[in-house]
């Protein structure tokens, strides 16, 4: 008997629990990165300082559920406010499964270890500035979130 095909192949993210949501994060942190907006071009620009909130050694939130309240223009991503975001980093596992793509190999789903994010080099771990020290946004304009992470072997 053929083994059923896991959730995310199965359900459209509108489908999933919340408890399956939740778990597409692959804990890289890069979301929570600041980002520079143009409003002359549009142009989108990445930095590398983090939310005050993100342990950077661990790629999550300190205080996840009181978030909003905490940092009032952090997004609160739901399969609605995904389509109109252009700022989550082509890695994203909503962002792939939203356009129709696999989740990644180093993905803990995909792995069933949650840090292959981490020694894949996706994650913001040993990377990211926070906030509190970081100064101006604008000397941390790196272009690293905002691509694929480098193929990196497996092992």
């Amino acid at each position: 008997m053929p083994a059923a095909l896991p959730f995310w192949k199965t359900k459209r993210l509108d489908e999933m629990s919340a408890a399956e949501w939740e778990s597409l994060c692959d804990g890289c942190g890069r979301c929570c990165l600041h980002k520079l907006l143009d409003e002359d071009t549009g142009r989108l620009a990445f930095t590398n300082v983090s939310c005050r909130l993100l342990d950077t050694e661990n790629c999550r939130c300190r205080d996840y559920d009181r978030r909003q309240a905490r940092v009032p223009d952090c997004v609160n991503l739901t399969p609605e406010v995904l389509a109109g975001i252009n700022w989550l980093p082509p890695s994203c596992a909503y962002r792939r499964l939203s356009e129709g793509k696999e989740l990644a190999w180093w993905h803990p789903l995909v792995s069933g270890n949650p840090e292959t994010v981490h020694m894949a080099g996706v994650s913001v771990r040993g990377r990211a500035i926070d906030e509190r020290v970081a100064g101006a946004l604008e000397d941390h304009i790196v272009a690293w979130p905002g691509r694929n992470p480098r193929r990196r072997s497996r092992n």
